[in-house]
């Protein structure tokens, strides 16, 4: 049995082990409650961003640098991107998206993918933004996808991508403990 609860982006799982004690000639079940920690953090913190062109000086880095009021934003093409490469392989758990604050209907109908290639469409589609409204945030369950890669893409002629804030939350492949920890 498992209870997470969240506390300062410190995630604490309490781990129920059952043990039985025998006392004269009696077995008794006992819970013997034991406390892990596991640092929830954002993975992409550590990768290398790019994206499909650069308007001005909005840059794909303005995506991990904590601002709200700072945004990447592409040149008007088609297909415009943002990547952030992880540098490792991850399960990824979930991805947040904060909108810039003004203009926000350009991530609308953006599509996040995780994967191991460069080629935006040979990775799998974790989830589809909609809509989301300025300034807001939206997590986004990616099930433990597997990949390298996290992109936020718009298919379309003509369109623009911009966005404030990226995370991407989950585990080293392979790690038995379902913690992410920084190597």
């Amino acid at each position: 049995m498992h209870r997470t609860k969240s506390l300062h982006s410190l995630l604490l799982i309490i781990c129920f082990t059952q043990m039985y004690i025998t006392i004269e000639k009696r077995r008794y079940f006992h819970f013997i409650t034991t406390l892990k920690s596991c640092p929830v953090q954002n993975a992409a913190l550590w990768g290398k961003t790019s994206q499909s062109s650069n308007y001005l000086q909005s840059g794909p880095e303005l995506a991990l640098d904590g601002l709200l009021t700072s945004w990447t934003h592409t040149n008007t093409e088609t297909n415009p991107w943002w990547r952030v490469d992880l540098l490792k392989v991850y399960r990824v758990n979930r991805v947040t998206i904060t909108n810039r604050p003004g203009n926000g209907l350009r991530i609308n109908g953006a599509v996040i993918r995780i994967g191991n290639f460069l080629d935006i469409y040979k990775n799998r589609i974790c989830a589809v933004i909609s809509t989301l409204a300025d300034g807001a945030t939206a997590t986004f369950s990616c099930g433990g996808m597997e990949g390298r890669y996290m992109i936020v893409h718009i298919p379309g002629d003509q369109k623009i991508l911009s966005l404030s804030e990226a995370g991407v939350y989950g585990y080293l492949a392979g790690n038995s403990k379902k913690c992410l920890v920084k190597t």
